[in-house]
């Protein structure tokens, strides 16, 4: 198993000080390494807590910062908890040092997957509310993930670009898009779908992404910028 850099130094990175140093430790142990000779289950438990703790303070901070409709307010909720995202964040405070993981993950670049950081981030968010609880939790997401609202919004991330794609669609075509699955690769805890999006027979373009979701969305934004759609 590859070894991380002292989470100590994270701690002091991101300004929280554990009670119970196994929270962090869990948070940040990678699937790979339980399968190696971690004594700890992996982060995916706390990843799932930590997904629903950001996306409730995501919703209050949104909720309490402005009186947008709830269409748009759902939409900059995902801007800010989406993938990329996440992963930025997680790259800004150099979490892919601390991971423990497989000397084969580490090998396939696996400090620098987006996936694993976004991962990573949430399980550090579910760590942080089991052990300081709500308010430093919410202290955490606000510092480094909600401060990017008005820069993800400059630059478009809020646009749900599946459902702009369909609107231009159905006003350019009088058509609504489909989707169909091209290829799904990799064991089922870690699949990678490619999916491509048609208007009637002619297929427009391909997108791909860790769930069909994602793939359908990267297949939308790249639909749009292959028909010139703004």
């Amino acid at each position: 198993m590859s070894s991380p850099a002292p989470f100590t130094l994270l701690e002091k990175a991101i300004g929280v000080r554990f009670r119970k140093k196994d929270h962090v430790i869990q948070a940040l142990v990678h699937r790979s390494a339980v399968r190696e000779s971690s004594t700890y289950g992996n982060n995916e438990r706390l990843e799932f807590l930590g997904d629903a703790v950001l996306e409730l303070v995501a919703t209050e901070y949104l909720f309490r910062v402005s009186g947008r409709s709830e269409g748009e307010l759902t939409n900059w909720r995902s801007a800010l908890v989406q993938g990329e995202h996440l992963a930025q964040v997680a790259r800004e405070l150099k979490l892919g040092e601390y991971l423990f993981m497989s000397r084969g993950e580490e090998a396939s670049d696996g400090r620098a997957k987006s996936s694993t950081l976004a991962n990573a981030l949430e399980a550090l968010i579910g760590a942080i509310y089991l052990d300081r609880g709500f308010e430093e939790a919410k202290q955490f997401c606000e510092t480094h993930i909600l401060r990017h609202l008005q820069e993800l919004i400059a630059q478009g991330k809020h646009r749900d670009e599946k459902s702009f794609f369909q609107e231009r669609s159905q006003e350019k075509h009088g058509v609504t898009p489909h989707y169909e699955v091209l290829e799904e690769v990799g064991p089922d805890h870690e699949k990678n779908f490619t999916s491509a999006v048609y208007i009637g027979e002619e297929k427009i373009a391909v997108g791909s992404g860790n769930s069909k979701q994602r793939a359908e969305q990267a297949a939308a934004k790249a639909a749009l910028k292959a028909k010139g759609w703004k």
